[in-house]
């Protein structure tokens, strides 16, 4: 479903776009399941792909009952058909083409998963921290809820408008933990006096928010019972550039047919 006027000049005027029930149940539950099976190891992980431990885990502050409570991410699924399956759903791929044109690529893939009862925040930044690519009007990200959404459980937290800004000075949060690449935006203790208020993203499970990567958005604590989980990507356009090689030949790129 390509998306409508309204809904490209809301995406250009905010920086974000919440579209509600953008993927089926049965895949929702597909990548879910997917990944229950890579981090019980019940599954060998594809060449690239990563798992990442939640820190309060690493340094013996929490103690997950599950395996899969002890995993902050999983990453660079790209060469597993599977969890790739993401990056191709019709409604995901007409939603992203809308935006930044009809030739894309794929060139990140997440799955967050925040266990709970554990710190698991997430500082206030800008994913074109993470590019080299540009124009940033030519990336875009996804993330499609696998769980309910909520303020209890650490939703997005986003700042309308901020993408029409410049990518400001990231760097290490001082707090007690912080997940490995976790950066936040510096000197964020006093963005609430430069910024306007932060709006809270509740989601249901299937929902999909797109965002722009200058787009200044975070996420809080889990303080549930639950895992909040949610399965991710970055899209490029083809006109996009960035220094050295051509990054359309980069290991983790795919190109969407």
């Amino acid at each position: 479903m390509s998306l409508t006027r309204e809904q490209v000049e809301n995406y250009g005027e905010r920086g974000y776009l919440l579209v509600k029930g953008l993927v089926p149940e049965k895949r929702l539950a597909f990548y879910e399941r997917r990944f229950l099976d890579f981090a019980r190891g019940t599954l060998k992980l594809p060449p690239g792909m990563k798992i990442m431990r939640d820190v309060m885990v690493v340094r013996g502050a929490a103690e997950p009952e599950r395996a899969e409570d002890g995993i902050n991410k999983a990453f660079g699924f790209h060469d597993d058909p599977g969890m790739f399956a993401y990056c191709l759903e019709p409604g995901i791929v007409s939603a992203v083409r809308s935006l930044i044109g009809e030739d894309v690529y794929s060139i990140t893939t997440n799955l967050f998963n925040k266990p709970p009862r554990v710190d698991g925040r997430h500082p206030l930044h800008q994913d074109l921290l993470y590019f080299t690519l540009r124009p940033a009007e030519r990336i875009i990200a996804t993330w499609t809820a696998l769980t309910a959404v909520t303020r209890e459980n650490g939703c997005l937290a986003v700042v309308p408008d901020s993408h029409k800004g410049a990518l400001l000075r990231h760097g290490d949060p001082d707090w007690e933990y912080v997940n490995h690449a976790f950066f936040g935006i510096a000197g964020e203790d006093n963005l609430e006096e430069q910024l306007p208020a932060r709006e809270h993203i509740e989601m249901r499970r299937g929902d999909t928010l797109l965002f722009h990567p200058l787009l200044i958005h975070g996420s809080g604590r889990n303080a549930s019972d639950s895992p909040r989980r949610a399965i991710s990507a970055h899209y490029a356009s083809g006109q996009c550039t960035a220094p050295g090689d051509d990054w359309r030949t980069w290991e983790q790129v795919r190109r969407i047919g």
